[in-house]
C-alpha cells in the first residue's frame, strides 16, 4: 500500500511537469510576442510609439550609441551592431499594403516577416531573396482576394498580424547616414484601388 502511494506521487509530479512544460513550449513564445508587440506600439524604441501599419526606423544615435538611455528608456539595446533597425507591426484586416524597397546598390539587406501567432518567419525580402533592386511588394492576409498590380510580387501572410523586422547594413561610421537615408526610403503604403 505504501509503495503503491510512492507511485501514485510520482505520477501527479510528473503528470504536473509535463503540463507546465506544455505550458511553457506553447504559451511562453506568444506572451513574449504579445509583450514585443505591446512595447512597440506603445514605447517604440525610446522615441514614442509606433503606429500600426507604419516603420520606425532606428536613428542614427541611437545606433551610434546604443547604450545611451539618457533621453529615455529604451525597448532594446540592439544585438545588431552592424545594421539599422527598421521595425513595425502590421494588421493587415483592412487590406493589404505595399511594400516599397529602394536600389540598395549591392548593399546587404532585409526585411523579415513573422507570424506572431506561431512565431515563425514566413517571408523575406532582402539581398538574399529578392536582389537588391528598387521594388514593391503586396502584403496580404489570409483572406485578402483582390486584383494584383501588375508587376508587383504577393507575400501572403498567414496571419492578419504581422511583426516585421528590417536590416540594412552599415559598412562604416562614415556610411552610417548613406544607410540610414537608405533606411528610411523603405516604406509602407496602402493598396490603392485602380
Amino acid at each position: 500500500m505504501i509503495e503503491h502511494l510512492e507511485y501514485q506521487h510520482l505520477l501527479i509530479f510528473g503528470s504536473v511537469l509535463v503540463a507546465v512544460w506544455f505550458i511553457v513550449i506553447y504559451f511562453l513564445p506568444r506572451m513574449l510576442l504579445t509583450v514585443f508587440k505591446r512595447a512597440i506600439l506603445v514605447k517604440g524604441f525610446g522615441d514614442g510609439p509606433i503606429p500600426i501599419n507604419t516603420l520606425y526606423i532606428q536613428s542614427q544615435a541611437l545606433f551610434a550609441d546604443p547604450l545611451n538611455t539618457s533621453g529615455s528608456k529604451l525597448m532594446t539595446t540592439g544585438v545588431n551592431r552592424d545594421t539599422l533597425l527598421v521595425v513595425g507591426w502590421l494588421d493587415l484586416r483592412k487590406g493589404p499594403l505595399i511594400l516599397h524597397v529602394p536600389d540598395m546598390h549591392g548593399r546587404y539587406y532585409s526585411v523579415q516577416f513573422t507570424d506572431p501567432s506561431k512565431n515563425t518567419n514566413f517571408a523575406y525580402v532582402g539581398k538574399r531573396t529578392t536582389g537588391t533592386e528598387a521594388g514593391a511588394y503586396l502584403i496580404s492576409g489570409p483572406s485578402w482576394k483582390g486584383a494584383m498590380p501588375q508587376g508587383v510580387p504577393q507575400i501572403s501572410s498567414p496571419n492578419n498580424s504581422v511583426l516585421v523586422i528590417g536590416r540594412v547594413f552599415v559598412d562604416s561610421n562614415s556610411d552610417l547616414p548613406t544607410a540610414h537615408g537608405l533606411a528610411h526610403q523603405i516604406q509602407l503604403s496602402p493598396l490603392t484601388k485602380p
